[in-house]
């Protein structure tokens, strides 16, 4: 058996079946987990080698239609949420962003006066930041060339449990940082509720594109590992949290995973209203009762530790 991806225990064990969120993407319904029994990280199992497709379509494919403005409000609020983590880098300092995606977050941090850039393998996503002037490279993070010593910041913002081997690539961030240089790595957490709620609907268990799903035990000790000193680590966020929780509480009601963001993602399965019409009568009876239950439970969450993602800072 495999080592841990994130603490290096010598061996995981077979813990269940995961289904795949894009099952014709992945080319499978469902795929192993395996379990560290040290530090609670799950790894998945048997991922394609080719993998470019699952961040081109499915529910990775860019919003289609006019839903771009209608998001843009909470587009804006979630990254201003996130610039409270970027401010023990240096004002003015290089940073980079690995996944950077269309380059939104990269665009802002110049806005904010940092020397910032990004990185990310999808060519549309290479593409989307090209239109809007932020400087992403189209390259993977195990392939990048990045000088050593040369950044006072790099971020990871739901990025690193995409990774094939997240310690390498967290060992290399560590040698392109100054010293005191420092990391942002946001991740999906396992071990919270919204996790345990869900099961194997929860909406961060996202594979196979998700090759290794955190506790916070183990990000810790991920980071600890390649040479980081672990500082706060946050797990309230307006990002990703309340919908993370919000949707898994409306699987457990709806036959098909994450009916309600593909909906929004223009994404549903084909045949119309015959095959999914139970499930958007679901969720639009059920959508709106839900909200303040899925913010309080995962405001409850957050503050017992068991929020539904987390936020580690370190430092060179």
């Amino acid at each position: 058996m495999a080592s841990c991806p994130a603490c290096g225990a010598p061996a995981l064990v077979a813990w269940r079946a995961a289904s795949a969120s894009d099952p014709e993407l992945a080319g499978a319904a469902s795929f192993l987990l395996e379990r560290c029994q040290r530090c609670g990280t799950a790894a998945t199992v048997g991922v394609p080698t080719e993998r470019a497709s699952l961040y081109e379509g499915g529910t990775y494919a860019p919003p289609r239609g006019g839903l771009s403005p209608a998001i843009e409000p909470l587009r804006r609020l979630a990254e201003r949420d996130r610039m409270r983590f970027v401010g023990g880098i240096r004002p003015g300092g290089r940073v980079l962003e690995l996944g950077a995606g269309d380059g939104r977050f990269v665009a802002r941090l110049a806005r904010a006066g940092y020397e910032a850039s990004g990185i990310d393998p999808s060519a549309s996503a290479a593409r989307a930041a090209a239109a809007i002037g932020a400087a992403v490279e189209r390259a993977g993070a195990e392939s990048a060339e990045v000088a050593e010593g040369s950044l006072d910041g790099v971020v990871i913002w739901h990025a690193l449990e995409h990774l094939d081997d997240p310690a390498g690539v967290l060992g290399r961030v560590r040698v392109w940082l100054r010293p005191g240089g420092r990391t942002v790595v946001a991740v999906p957490n396992l071990a919270s509720l919204q996790a345990r709620l869900g099961g194997d609907l929860w909406f961060h268990q996202d594979v196979p594109r998700h090759r290794t799903h955190f506790t916070p035990a183990g990000l810790r000790a991920l980071h600890e590992r390649c040479g980081l000193r672990v500082g706060r680590v946050s797990q309230l966020l307006v990002e990703q949290n309340p919908l993370g929780m919000w949707q898994t509480l409306l699987n457990r009601l709806t036959r098909e995973r994450d009916f309600a963001f593909r909906m929004l993602k223009r994404d549903l399965s084909p045949g119309g209203v015959g095959v999914w019409g139970r499930d958007l009568a679901v969720t639009l009876l059920a959508g709106a009762p839900l909200v303040p239950v899925a913010v309080a439970l995962e405001l409850t969450a957050g503050l017992a530790g068991r929020g539904g993602s987390l936020v580690l800072e370190a430092q060179a």
